[in-house]
């Protein structure tokens, strides 16, 4: 055992002897109380029977506290993620990255040898790989959406079965704003968005996208917890930019872990770095997974059996992901691409 896990477990050991001593009576008068007392919410090690006692121990409880409190987060920041949300129409994990579909056999991996995995083609990157229907709030994967096209139901929600295809942007917006009002944080993050481009028939306002986002996050959006954690890294916030990115990433949300792994990097949190990066390769983001590969790997930062475990996982994730109908999708959108650059080369 290293000396580094030793002294945490003093450490942990310390703690709680801390708060089995105090759980009973104030950590400040030392009255036995009942459940009238108020635990730290930042440690949840003492306990106190007023603010007074609170804020006159503090002094004497901070170093403890604060030392609990990053340990606490730092349990639920590496702890397993929850479950992928599923597209509600084909059951298949979202949200997807938009994979390179001609670089594997079509909706499946388990051929494909270790040393090759699947790629993200970046001129798709970003690219809208799911829609949000503003009739109800529902989203779909772009699968899906894809198959609504070819089969002439595209024109119908799926879900409340309204008439999409005679709505303008303008009435898209009212019934998102429907939606804002009830309080649907994936409503309330996609007019946000709509406002940050510009799109969905409304002006860019920067300042109306966050104020909607900051709403979003605050009813548990990991959306717009990442969006958030995007802005204020542009503006070069780094705390304000990694505490978004620790929310979402909690939440579920891959690339803010791959964020938090780039983060961690920069300021030589090495250690902290590659946990970040195998916990989002395993979630199948290609950029955490090619890092791994090309850097901690090739400097002898990772074994080869861990490195080829992770690279086992990363491909199942994307092979999760993928089906025809996505990987038809995906097609589309590349020849798409291809097409606006050759006229955009022809237009010069």
């Amino acid at each position: 055992m290293t000396m580094t896990a030793q002294i945490g477990i003093t450490t942990s050991n310390s703690l709680r002897s801390l708060h089995n001593a105090t759980t009973n009576s104030c950590a400040n008068c030392g009255i036995a109380g009942d459940v009238s007392l108020k635990t730290c919410k930042s440690c949840m090690l003492v306990r106190y029977c007023n603010v007074t006692c609170q804020l006159n121990h503090w002094a004497k409880h901070k170093t403890v506290c604060k030392q609990r409190a990053a340990e606490l987060r730092n349990m639920a920041l590496f702890k397993d993620p929850p479950p992928k949300e599923d597209c509600p129409i084909c059951f298949l994990p979202m949200r997807i990255d938009l994979i390179c579909c001609v670089s594997l056999p079509p909706a499946t991996i388990s051929s494909v040898p270790i040393h090759d995995f699947a790629k993200t083609n970046a001129g798709l990157s970003n690219n809208d790989v799911e829609l949000c229907y503003p009739c109800c709030g529902n989203s779909v994967c772009g699968g899906c959406i894809h198959s609504f096209h070819g089969s002439g139901t595209n024109l119908k929600c799926p879900f409340c079965n309204s008439d999409r295809g005679s709505k303008t942007d303008e009435e898209d917006n009212v019934d998102f704003m429907k939606q804002v009002e009830a309080n649907d944080p994936g409503a309330i993050y996609v007019l946000g968005s709509s406002y940050y481009h510009g799109n969905r028939g409304v002006l860019r306002d920067r300042e109306k996208a966050m104020e909607l986002w900051k709403q979003a996050a605050e009813l548990g959006s990991s959306r717009a917890h990442f969006q958030l954690g995007v802005h204020f890294e542009k503006g070069e916030d780094w705390k304000k930019a990694k505490l978004h990115y620790e929310v979402a990433a909690m939440a579920g949300h891959k690339l803010a872990r791959y964020k938090l792994g780039y983060i961690d990097f920069l300021s030589g949190k090495k250690e902290r770095a590659s946990k970040h990066l195998k916990l989002a390769s395993s979630a199948g983001v290609y950029r955490a997974m090619n890092n791994l590969l090309v850097v901690d790997f090739k400097q002898g930062l990772i074994s080869r059996d861990e490195i080829d475990s992770i690279l086992t996982a990363y491909n199942n994730s994307c092979a999760e992901m993928r089906s025809e109908a996505r990987d038809a999708y995906i097609l589309m959108k590349q020849e798409t691409l291809i097409s606006d650059l050759l006229l955009s080369a022809l237009l010069r």
